[in-house]
């Protein structure tokens, strides 16, 4: 606790630091974005206050497709502190082609998919979604800049609405990157 004091201390004095251990405050609030559930009616993000969201953008074509299982897994195992939701994204390789019934039928189908699942969106581009651009811009999340490089990128918030960390699609669900912060 000392330790702790005594380093934010320092972080105040003219010498300055870069600790990148404790989440900043949010420059805008998650909370406050519009999003769509993926039966097209609005999803209220600040209905999951006080448990930490992944953010996973979705494909069911896409060779990481299989990474379902362990999101709902993951889902199942932790609902009492996280939400798992997937974001549908045709924007690399054209591998969520469907539309959402499509999408949410498959998913029901062959991985029994049950955490939220919002509409299909943009998370790059001209047209990248707001929730993207806060997940992705330290302008608007306080903590740090990003681009999503593919499908099954993975953004976790925590309990407050303050972005923790991000991981590549390599990183699988059950990855001890993402559940130690859990």
């Amino acid at each position: 606790m000392l330790r702790m004091l005594f380093g934010g201390l320092l972080c105040f004095s003219a010498f300055g630091c870069s600790q990148k251990s404790m989440a900043q405050q949010p420059i805008e609030s998650i909370y406050d974005i519009a999003i769509e559930g993926i039966d097209g009616k609005p999803m209220d993000l600040a209905q999951y206050k006080g448990k930490k969201i992944l953010f996973v953008n979705v494909a069911s074509e896409c060779g990481f497709t299989k990474q379902y299982d362990a999101l709902q897994e993951l889902y199942e195992n932790h609902k009492d502190k996280l939400v798992v939701i997937g974001l549908p994204c045709n924007q690399f390789g054209g591998q969520e082609p469907g539309n959402e019934a499509e999408i949410q039928s498959f998913c029901r189908a062959n991985f029994g998919v049950e955490f939220p699942m919002t509409e299909k969106i943009e998370v790059k581009g001209p047209g990248q979604h707001p929730l993207y651009q806060w997940l992705t811009q330290k302008a608007k999340n306080g903590s740090q800049d990003s681009s999503v490089k593919w499908n099954f990128q993975k953004y976790l918030v925590d309990e407050q609405g303050r972005l923790i960390d991000f991981f590549y699609s390599i990183t699988k669900p059950d990855s001890p990157k993402i559940i130690g912060l859990l």
